[in-house]
């Protein structure tokens, strides 16, 4: 008996340990926008089209207005002759990642708030937003943000 309490205790110790380490890295965690959704459950869906035009790139709609904690499955097209991305955070931590992206252009996102999709290809980001704010998407590829390639989320 008291080994089993041993052993509950060990392993509830190195659960918390676990997750004070992992701290800001894990796919999972919930952000000041909100927590990766759940493809298996229901949610609005949004089409968001990546598209250059006489010079502008820009995502339609580039203004999106969503509830506190509703899921949205945004469907993203690429209709573009180039690669886009779709990066959804605060305004400040997309200024911040664009810093790094002009350093590492090629910088390839596997994260559960971002996609980058080739031309004429699609892809989607399934999100629950559980705080209500103002809220960025951006293409950080260097140069598309600047050339107009961002858009608003606000959370009500």
């Amino acid at each position: 008996m008291p080994t089993r309490i041993l052993l509950t205790a060990l392993a509830a110790l190195s659960l918390s340990t676990a997750a004070l380490a992992d701290a800001g890295h894990s796919h999972g965690e919930e952000r000041a926008y909100g927590v990766p959704g759940d493809p298996a459950k229901p949610g609005r869906v949004i089409q968001v089209t990546m598209r250059e035009t006489d010079g502008k790139m820009e995502f339609v709609p580039s203004r999106l207005e969503i509830r506190k904690g509703e899921q949205v499955k945004f469907m993203l097209r690429n209709n573009g002759e180039m690669d886009h991305e779709v990066v959804l955070a605060t305004l400040e931590e997309n200024m911040k990642h664009a810093v790094e992206m002009a350093k590492n252009p090629d910088m390839e996102h596997d994260d559960p708030n971002a996609k980058r999709l080739a031309p004429k290809k699609t892809g989607e980001i399934v999100w629950r937003f559980t705080k209500a704010g103002e809220f960025d998407f951006s293409c950080l590829i260097p140069g598309h943000r600047e050339a107009g390639m961002f858009g608003k989320i606000i959370v009500k």
